[in-house]
């Protein structure tokens, strides 16, 4: 992780949306005539960013709550009095499927503009049937209408809702009898394992439904408590496990030992005012795979920022910029399972890069507050291109 791979004086060759050469400009000009060049000169160019973890379909926002958490209220002291997800749920239902697709369209933009190329895309602020399908077909209709490559996530196993309240059992009986058979989209489902969520059997029943539908495991665990769902999701055979703020030695031992991506989430430690930043320095080298990501969401990470996250994990989990970058990229690629696609400038893979305006990757980590990308390109097009500063 500690190799960026950076090539001075390159240049990257696309057919069709497809990087056909990488390698030194000159060597390049001589195989290749293109009928189009963009001169990217005293500028470094990177792979488009992945965001392996996000919850950027909602209505609404959770301001008054934020100021509750500055007084002093804890995260989960706001979950279990009905406010959190239970509050961004109510919001999400009432909204009809055009404000959803509105207002998350919005927030798609930004990240764009910031660099990110392909985002994970969790439900989860339904919590019924009805509802969890609309933000699946908000999450269509967001697809084909911005370049965002979009990776939905089924997670029902959010929270419990209200109408289920101290019957979370059955409510996991919904999900697995009655949403998972119904939904068509999703390439990931995931749980919440968390006190006042789901438990470790709760989970396992879920994601185990989930994979027996076709679906492959993600899982939220160890945010505040380890409960143990790590060993339970990598027993499963998770694609990822996220958060990880709580993680001890013998779960990331665990982790490094398995074919899963540790996904962590700088930006909700950030929001939330916490000091326990996940361990990804340890993790890193006990060889873990790891990946950053935004976690954008109206109660914890309230961020479209990928580069703001490559900031804080420079600073507070103590990465390196490429550690950073490469967590950003092709980890987050592999997070979603799209490595074989996106994530890296290789051959055969879709030309989705940014261009910094900046001669070196490192500002992306070393500046912040601001935007350091000056051009998107997603699958061979310029899709945004940043104002100057």
């Amino acid at each position: 992780m500690r190799d960026a791979g950076v090539i001075a004086h390159g240049a990257v060759a696309i057919t069709a949306g497809k990087i056909v050469a990488v390698g030194k400009s000159d060597d390049l000009r001589r195989v290749f005539h293109a009928s189009d060049e963009l001169d990217a000169s005293e500028k470094a160019i990177t792979p488009g960013f992945v965001d392996p973890h996000t919850h950027v379909v909602y209505a609404g926002d959770r301001v008054a709550e934020w100021e509750l958490k500055l007084r002093g209220a804890s995260y989960l002291e706001i979950l279990e009095s009905g406010g959190g997800i239970v509050s961004t749920m109510r919001a999400t239902r009432a909204a009809s499927l055009d404000e959803l697709v509105a207002q998350s369209g919005k927030r798609l933009r930004e990240m764009l503009r910031l660099g990110t190329t392909t985002a994970e895309c969790k439900t989860g602020y339904g919590l019924d049937l009805e509802n969890e399908l609309k933000m699946l077909r908000a999450m269509a209709l967001l697809q084909a209408a911005q370049p965002i490559t979009l990776v939905p996530t089924l997670l029902a196993a959010h929270a419990v809702p209200p109408e289920f309240k101290g019957r979370a059992d059955e409510y996991v009986d919904l999900i697995v009898n009655e949403i998972i058979p119904r939904v068509t989209g999703p390439a990931f489902v995931d749980v919440y394992c968390e006190k006042s969520a789901f438990s470790v059997a709760q989970a396992r029943r879920v994601l185990s439904a989930g994979q027996r539908a076709g679906l492959r495991a993600k899982a939220h665990v160890d945010q505040f408590n380890e409960l143990g769902g790590v060993g339970m999701a990598l027993e499963l055979g998770a694609v990822s496990v996220d958060h990880l703020d709580v993680t001890g030695a013998d779960a990331i031992h665990q982790i490094a030992n398995s074919a899963a991506v540790a996904v962590v989430i700088p930006a909700a430690t950030f929001h939330l005012g916490g000091q326990n930043y996940a361990n990804a320095r340890g993790m890193i080298d006990a060889g873990c795979a790891l990946a950053l990501c935004t976690d954008i969401n109206p109660g914890s990470a309230p961020c479209p920022s990928m580069p703001l996250v490559m900031a804080l994990a420079c600073r507070f989990m103590r990465l390196s910029p490429a550690e950073a970058l490469n967590a950003s990229t092709i980890n987050a690629a592999h997070a979603v399972g799209l490595g074989w696609r996106v994530g890296s400038i290789e051959v055969g893979k879709q030309a989705d890069l940014v261009i910094l305006d900046a001669p070196d990757y490192r500002h992306v980590m070393y500046e912040f507050g601001g935007n350091s990308v000056k051009t998107v390109i997603k699958n061979g097009n310029i899709t945004a291109e940043a104002q100057r500063r």
